[in-house]
């Protein structure tokens, strides 16, 4: 039977993360926001905690911690708000990458500018779904020895101040790539795209024929695509604790709220609809959560349902964080769409974790595919 009781290391890392999500984060989300960044001082307290290279490899100075342990410090943090999570500088996702192949050449510069502790932003794209011209509008055709990329993104966190880029993707001939570039030859267009996550740093990463040489190819073909599957199964179950994070933080001031608020002569949360809907909520939240942590174990053991189950996380995740920071909303009543309280910020932040990462259709039509067309590697499943 699985476990997933943490560890007493685990349990002191997510007490730490979620006192510093109640007592810092939280109450800066607003100003953030209206900053569309995250504020130097928050940066620099979770610099000293140690929580921004958690994904890291130890050979780069990183804590290269399991995916459970991350999980649970990525769900605490997002407690106090998505936004500054998302925004906060350093690798972003394309720490995974990095974690699976730390020795590559090409990473190799990166890796030195980073000694002092401070990782440049990288903005990491994925471009394998190339079926929704929303996503991605990139052409990339071999080149002699390398590639050449034309075109734009779709937006990513940390494109704002990214010096480093990298891309996951599909070329002409409908083979998988992966390419990492320094900054050269692309630009970010900045951009309040989803009108959430506002502190993200979010833009489009623009190519205008950019070379990429043998020296800037990490993976390619079959080599290649067997990469991207596992960053993308890690980072899934990363971005799916964060907004069982943000989750946990709307459910429990719903609570609070329809516990305190009357009408009627009594409290609004004793009314059927009401506590129905909270009931609701809580499940779409738990099932999330079990889900993540899940994935999280199966991928950390590169189990032959590691992709299935990152899929399913991923899925459920964004499906129960609509439906929670939208009924956080309507619960509030009219207080639900004013700033002065959160979950207005909440449902904004959600939909757009949804956009950046994949709706759920996207993950349904994925898993719809792998059943239908198995691979040998799926066939076994």
């Amino acid at each position: 039977m699985a476990t997933f009781r943490p560890t007493e290391e685990e349990q002191a890392f997510r007490e730490m993360a979620k006192n510093f999500a109640i007592e810092t984060i939280s109450p800066a989300a607003r100003e953030c926001e209206n900053n569309r960044a995250v504020s130097d001082e928050i940066i620099k307290q979770i610099e000293e905690l140690g929580f921004g290279a958690l994904e890291l490899p130890e050979s780069w100075g990183g804590l290269e911690l399991p995916l459970i342990t991350q999980a649970l410090i990525y769900q605490s943090l997002s407690y106090g708000d998505l936004g500054i999570v998302q925004g906060l500088p350093g690798a972003g996702d394309a720490s995974s990458l990095i974690r699976l192949v730390p020795d590559h050449p090409a990473l190799q510069t990166y890796k030195e500018s980073g000694q002092n502790g401070k990782w440049s932003d990288v903005a990491f794209i994925d471009a394998t779904n190339s079926d929704d011209p929303w996503l991605a509008n990139l052409e990339i055709k071999q080149d002699g020895d390398g590639y050449t990329v034309d075109g734009t993104s779709q937006p990513v966190r940390l494109a704002k101040n990214a010096k480093y880029v990298a891309v996951a993707a599909v070329d002409q001939e409908g083979e998988s790539v992966v390419l990492w570039f320094d900054n050269n030859g692309w630009s970010a267009q900045e951009g309040d795209y989803r009108l959430g996550l506002l502190a993200a740093g979010l833009g489009r990463i623009q190519f205008s024929n950019v070379n990429a040489g043998s020296n800037q190819i990490i993976a390619r073909g079959n080599e290649a695509e067997e990469l991207i599957e596992n960053v993308q199964n890690r980072i899934y179950v990363l971005q799916g604790a964060k907004q069982v994070g943000q989750m946990e933080a709307a459910l429990d001031y719903t609570v609070e709220y329809t516990a305190n608020r009357k009408a009627f002569g009594q409290e609004i949360a004793k009314f059927q609809g009401v506590s129905f809907t909270v009931a609701h909520m809580a499940f779409e939240l738990q099932a999330a959560n079990h889900l993540v942590w899940l994935a999280a174990t199966t991928v950390e053991d590169n189990k032959k349902d590691a992709t299935v189950n990152a899929l399913r996380a991923m899925y459920r995740a964004h499906r129960a964080s609509r439906y929670v920071t939208d009924n956080s909303v309507q619960m509030l009543g009219g207080h639900g769409f004013v700033q002065e309280f959160p979950a207005e910020k909440w449902m904004r932040d959600a939909q757009a974790q949804v956009a950046l990462y994949g709706r759920e259709r996207d993950f349904l039509v994925r898993r719809g595919e792998q059943i239908m067309n198995p691979t040998k590697k799926e066939a076994v499943r």
